[in-house]
């Protein structure tokens, strides 16, 4: 019998030996793409270790096949060319020849399909996490929400964090001045122990989205109606950065995901911290807030949320974007645009739907539903949201 484990070990270290791992990263840079990398990245889970093993064995294999056969193909015709006068020979079949060429590639698929069934199987073992979170893809960010284990009960949005001024505009931000981790930075990362079993539940507000963490091996499809799972377990403190890699949407190269690893006692200290910021801006709901108020903390919410898809102007995106300025929601009864902005809107002439924004605060929607009917050429007759208002409509 073959030692699967022996055989990897020695191809895994064939391949340290040349050099293959010194590539896919470089000194001092952890767990995001590098430049000229011609490998996976460095892994920090079981996981990400077995499949980069199985990377490597396969990769040897699949050379070595090259080789042999090529080798001999080439070998032939060059020794046996009819300027040597060689004839070709006349047999019709040989039946060791066929038995031979069933039986070889057979054992070697079952070889490869062995130890790549066993991590596959392991992949989908999401039993006794230590934390479960829920992640929500959305166009275009991510939500978290910690449903079980230390943490339970923070939640929050996770949003890049370049600065949108130098996104995609050349003259303003030169590559030399970019930030180390340009497009692949965020104001929310999500934070989790070292050493600990994490559950992740998948689902979208509105189209397929997908979360991706290569130094953890994990990639798993977040799809509108539909409940999936999958699970890691980081072995080494650090920050680790991926991406959505589910095309989206206009703005699907800029939903980076950022995960922050740290020890036991720094998530205590996280999770305390995190709980008392959210207890912080959770507002009072019975307040009644001006005018003014409203639409200076509205302006805020729609450029954080809002900007993206209808626009700093609330022009929209003709055929894709419903415009806000002008919009007969945004100017009627504001029960709709309540309900719009909690509920969303899955129908209508823009194939884009909007997406429910349930995890924003009762201040936050009244402030920026108050905001789009004041600005540009809005001016709707109920010119004011109040948050009581909201929490009135989540019931």
């Amino acid at each position: 019998m073959i030692n699967v484990k022996r055989l990897q070990a020695s191809m895994l270290g064939l391949a340290m030996t040349a050099g293959l791992p010194a590539l896919a990263q470089e000194a001092g840079v952890q767990g995001r793409p590098v430049e000229l990398q011609l490998n996976l990245q460095q892994p920090v889970t079981q996981i990400a270790a077995d499949v980069y093993n199985l990377h490597t064995m396969m990769m040897i294999i699949c050379l070595v096949i090259f080789i042999a056969v090529f080798g001999v193909m080439f070998y032939s015709v060059f020794k046996h060319r009819k300027s040597l006068g060689h004839k070709p020979a006349t047999f019709h079949e040989s039946t060791a020849v066929e038995i031979a060429w069933t039986i070889v590639p057979f054992l070697i698929v079952i070889g490869m399909a062995l130890p790549a069934t066993k991590t596959v199987v392991a992949m989908k073992d999401t039993s006794n996490a230590d934390i479960t979170i829920k992640v929500t893809g959305m166009q275009w960010k991510w939500g978290y929400d910690y449903l079980k284990g230390e943490g339970e009960g923070i939640g929050f949005l996770s949003t890049l964090s370049t600065p949108r001024e130098q996104v995609g505009q050349p003259g303003v931000a030169p590559v030399g001045q970019r930030s180390e981790n340009y497009l692949l930075e965020v104001d929310n990362e999500m934070v989790v122990p070292v050493n600990k079993k994490i559950r992740l539940i998948t689902t979208a507000n509105d189209v397929i989205h997908s979360w991706t963490i290569p130094a953890f091996a994990v990639k798993q499809d977040a799809i509108p109606g539909f409940v999936r799972d999958t699970w890691f377990k980081a072995e080494k403190i650090g920050t680790y950065r991926g991406n959505c890699v589910e095309l989206c949407g206009k703005e699907h190269a800029f939903m980076p995901i950022v995960v922050k690893v740290v020890s036991a006692e720094d998530y205590t200290k996280w999770v305390e911290g995190k709980k008392k910021e959210m207890a912080a801006k959770a507002d009072d709901p019975s307040k009644v807030w001006t005018l003014d108020e409203l639409k200076s903390r509205g302006e805020k919410v729609y450029n954080t949320n809002c900007a993206v898809c209808h626009q700093p102007n609330g022009k929209g995106v003709p055929a894709a974007f419903a415009a806000l300025d002008g919009s007969p929601v945004v100017t009627g009864p504001k029960a709709e645009q309540i309900n719009v902005l909690l509920n969303g809107k899955k129908s209508g002439k823009f194939p884009s739907a909007m997406p429910e924004w349930k995890a924003l605060s009762d201040t936050d929607i009244a402030a920026v539903i108050t905001f789009t009917r004041n600005s540009w050429s809005n001016k709707a007759e109920e010119n004011i949201v109040q948050p009581a208002e909201v929490l009135a409509a989540r019931k």
